[in-house]
């Protein structure tokens, strides 16, 4: 897994919509957001392109999520805290990552990750 780079000064993305297929559609295997039914490959591309972003940012943020979560379970505060090891663990990281995931959620907490305050909700 890469590891997290915090983007700092840069605008947050604002994906298309993801829209969530109903489970008929999701089960067959040839159909994807609908994007096969699309004919002209103008639209296609398009179509293709904010989904690869709106996943790109979904992932993104997942992500973020992971590492404030992280930084949380780790707090020395907690009574129930758990050692990066405990977070690889339940996480299926490696020991390092968890490590730097739980620097990269303390300073989000802190509002230095991405230019939001910690006040901001996540």
């Amino acid at each position: 897994m890469a590891e997290p780079t915090p983007r700092r000064n840069e605008p947050r993305l604002r994906p298309a919509p993801l829209l969530f297929e109903p489970a008929q559609a999701a089960s067959d295997p040839e159909h994807f957001f609908d994007l096969e039914s699309i004919e002209d490959p103008r639209e296609l591309l398009s179509r293709a392109t904010e989904l690869t972003q709106a996943f790109r940012a979904a992932a993104d943020r997942a992500v973020e999520f992971q590492a404030v979560a992280a930084a949380q379970l780790a707090d020395p505060r907690r009574f129930d805290r758990l050692t990066p090891a405990d977070i690889a663990e339940r996480a299926e990281w490696t020991e390092d990552y968890a490590k730097k995931m739980v620097e990269f959620g303390r300073d989000l907490m802190r509002g230095e990750g991405d230019g939001r305050t910690s006040a901001d909700p996540l």
